[in-house]
């Protein structure tokens, strides 16, 4: 899950990313406007956390331009004003949910994990594939009753496959949502990490499709 965070506070940006990646997102950071609705526009995203109040060119406008530019992952919005009015500008601009400042991480992590769930399509927060579930709310998976251990790559390109059981994920789009910034190395290439997922779930339910990418199935 590759989360984009527009936040023009440094620090808070830091501990916001920090506590994001330790709940295995991917972040990638802009702190003024400008860079935010950049990225917005140019790269891939599960879902936003954009600032109202950023500098120069404010969170509402940023927010307008990439609906504009049919943009549509989810955004939660940030905002220090708690007033009505602002949350409707918000709202109205596109965005899907807000939080008022001050607020608690785990609280910002629940409402990106439900913002993404239903984005992909899910009502229920339970989703299973043959005998693995994943826990959206909590963002953790078990295999037949028991919890799964993952690491954080692990976890993301695991993520990315249940979200769209059933369904080719194509390698391009995988890299995508799973690495911040530059590709991984060889040792983390998507390759590896299928691998190792296969020997922690089960051979045959993680599908290549060959020249495309991979499909989550139930197995034999």
């Amino acid at each position: 899950m590759k989360i984009l965070l527009v936040e023009d506070d440094r620090m808070l940006a830091k501990e916001l990313a920090r506590a994001l990646r330790e709940e295995n997102f991917a972040v990638d950071i802009a702190e003024t406007g400008e860079d935010g609705q950049h990225l917005g526009e140019t790269e891939s995203y599960d879902a936003a956390v954009l600032d109202l109040g950023l500098p120069k060119v404010p969170g509402v406008e940023v927010l307008q331009r990439w609906r504009k530019q049919q943009r549509h992952f989810p955004v939660l919005i940030l905002t220090a004003r708690d007033g009505w009015t602002d949350k409707v500008e918000g709202f109205k601009a596109g965005a899907d949910d807000y939080l008022t400042k001050p607020f608690r991480v785990e609280e910002l992590v629940m409402r990106l994990r439900a913002l993404v769930r239903r984005a992909a399509g899910h009502a229920a927060s339970r989703i299973s594939c043959g005998p693995l579930t994943f826990e959206a709310p909590t963002g953790q998976f078990e295999l037949n009753g028991l919890p799964l251990k993952l690491t954080a790559l692990e976890w993301r390109v695991l993520e990315c496959l249940i979200m769209r059981k059933e369904s080719v994920v194509e390698r391009g789009l995988m890299s995508e949502k799973v690495y911040e910034g530059d590709v991984g190395t060889d040792s983390n290439s998507i390759e590896v990490i299928v691998a190792r997922l296969r020997r922690k779930i089960g051979k045959t339910m993680i599908e290549t499709e060959r020249g495309r990418g991979y499909k989550l199935t139930a197995g034999q």
